[in-house]
């Protein structure tokens, strides 16, 4: 039977399980609104700009360990996504974007909205496709879910010119995907998992350090049994927060720049790090030349391109990573029977170590007295406290992000939902509604700044009309909070452009959005008004002014070493 491209890619989507698409409509991609109608398993949400789409799309993606997918039109709807699709590339995050295009003839005439979009985002897709005869459809669109979801996840671009979704053709559904040019290695080399097994066994001060890749591979669970298994110590990047528990005696807390004394201290001195799931990029190493000294370095990573990438290794093993560890218990049991009795003795006198440098300098703040401005690091607190955990936090970039991973505790994976590699302000609120989208029955959270907040605020009124019961805390110290820190501690002081005082009133604009806002200046009303906010029914903003000279520490400067740290 012939069905149009715009039909045969609904069929698609059906078939690849897909249930909600966030998009923006435009001239391009009129025919798949048009038989949208006939498609009622597919919930499309109507955002209210396309970097809102894509975000909305990543949140999806996290929260639910499926692909995310946003469609958009041609020309700035399609330079729109760049800033989503890079944030999500950077954190190996599985979408499939659609971007309208103009008809096949008129390509390369500079049409009306014509851009080369998969030009733009070759740097920053794992794979693109521009669909130039509607016979290769369905294929192409097979086979971008299979890129998107296997071996390191990321985002895959299918631009659609509007001729190929008005022309018919016959519809067969690819049973099944072959790629001669990609094939990820899933399983490890039996040999490297046993050099991984007698470093362990030579090891006095061992250190897993566990990342994205660890939540990302369902591995979280397997990284938690090693490490009460032969007591072994836990360190993660932020992308890795959640793969294993923060209030866990063997956790040390956050690695790299704004990480813990004793997790930065930990790496420092292991003698074999085992490191899942990472990339070691610039903000977890510190000065790559003093990273890690002492160790022995395995690393685990289905990207053989990140292996060797940033940091030499001793034994590097390709491989998804939930396999590799499963290997890795396997060959521990074959190999060395005697470990799990023997080894939390040999490695007694390291855990005692790295607890003394937990004590000796905790991440800690001066607490908020009455009458003195709500301090940014309590709120996080409260947060915790009032929900013991249970929610799923997303949030921007900047000191609130660092304050989030520092003072919330993480108990599971896909609990932290944030930009990690590319660092974008503006994630946190689309990333929201995707995330209450794929769990309606989990409790979400944003986390935002007053600089972060502004950049995507037009999502809210797509929160509201689909009744989201989402809560933004915003964290309003009236500056660019980071950069400010930066200029405050290496340019002496000399502040520009972080100045943000002129700002909209907040409660006005939650009321001309129609839902629930509220202001926390006292600390005497932190806890009970957003206990209130927490428990209120539909879509909340919660502002609450926070003291405007405090710091993220500790903090490691640009260029030095991990145990270089800034303290206070």
């Amino acid at each position: 039977m012939k069905k149009s491209g715009a039909q045969i890619l609904l069929e698609c989507l059906v078939r690849e399980g897909v249930k909600v698409i966030f998009g923006f409509p435009g001239a391009t991609v009129l025919e798949f609104y048009d038989q949208l109608h006939n498609y009622p398993q597919i919930q499309h949400v109507l955002v209210r700009h396309e970097q809102g789409a894509v975000h909305a799309a990543d949140g999806y993606a996290r929260a639910s360990g499926g692909v995310g997918v946003a469609l958009t039109t041609s020309g700035p709807g399609a330079t729109n996504t760049v800033t989503g699709i890079a944030t999500a590339y950077c954190d190996s995050i599985p979408l499939v974007v659609f971007t309208g295009q103009v008809p096949t003839g008129l390509i390369g005439n500079d049409a009306f909205q014509e851009v080369d979009i998969t030009g733009i985002t070759r740097p920053c897709t794992k794979h693109n496709y521009i669909v130039q005869d509607i016979k290769d459809l369905a294929k192409i669109i097979r086979q971008a879910f299979y890129l998107a979801r296997s071996g390191r996840p990321g985002p895959v671009l299918i631009d659609l010119p509007k001729d190929v979704l008005q022309n018919e053709t016959d519809f067969e559904w690819p049973e099944s995907v072959s790629m001669r040019s990609y094939n990820p290695t899933y399983y490890p080399n039996k040999n490297q998992i046993r050099r991984t097994v007698e470093l362990l066994a030579k090891s006095k001060c061992p250190l897993i350090f566990a990342g994205g890749g660890v939540i990302m591979s369902g591995a979280s669970e397997l990284i938690r049994d090693l490490a009460h298994a032969y007591q072994i110590p836990v360190t993660a990047s932020l992308m890795g927060l959640g793969a294993f528990p923060c209030d866990d005696p063997l956790w040390l807390g956050m690695l790299g720049m704004h990480g813990t004394y004793a997790a930065n201290k930990a790496v420092t001195n292991a003698d074999v790090l085992l490191a899942v799931g990472v990339r070691f990029d610039d903000r977890v190493t510190g000065r790559i030349a003093a990273f890690a000294p002492k160790a022995s370095i395995v690393h685990i990573d289905i990207d053989p391109t990140s292996i060797r990438k940033n940091v030499n290794v001793s034994v590097p093993v390709v491989a998804d990573c939930r396999l590799a560890l499963e290997a890795l218990k396997e060959q521990l049991k074959d190999l060395m029977p005697d470990a799990q009795s023997l080894w939390p003795q040999t490695f007694r006198p390291w855990n005692e170590q790295l607890a003394a440098w937990k004590e000796e300098q905790p991440i800690s703040y001066q607490k908020t007295q009455p009458g003195q401005v709500i301090k940014p690091q309590e709120v996080v607190e409260a947060l915790y406290e009032l929900t013991h955990g249970d929610i799923i936090l997303t949030t921007d970039v900047g000191q609130h992000q660092m304050w989030a991973a520092q003072f919330f505790t993480f108990h599971e994976p896909h609990t932290l939902l944030t930009s990690g590699g590319l660092g974008t302000m503006g994630y946190g609120l689309p990333a929201a509604i995707g995330a209450q989208l794929a769990l309606p029955n989990k409790r979400i959270v944003a986390l935002t700044g007053d600089g972060s907040f502004q950049m995507n605020l037009q999502e809210l009124i797509t929160a509201v009309r689909l009744h989201l019961p989402i809560k933004i805390v915003l964290l309003n110290n009236h500056y660019l909070g980071l950069v400010k820190q930066l200029q405050h501690l290496f340019y002496d002081g000399r502040y520009s452009g972080v100045d943000i005082t002129e700002q909209p009133d907040f409660l006005k604009l939650a009321d001309a959005y129609g839902m629930e806002g509220y202001r926390i200046v006292r600390i005497e009303d932190l806890k009970p008004t957003l206990k209130t906010a927490l428990e209120s029914p539909g879509t909340a903003l919660i502002e609450v002014r926070v003291d405007e000279n405090e710091i993220v520490y500790p903090m490691v400067p640009s260029g030095a070493a991990l145990d270089e740290m800034i303290l206070s």
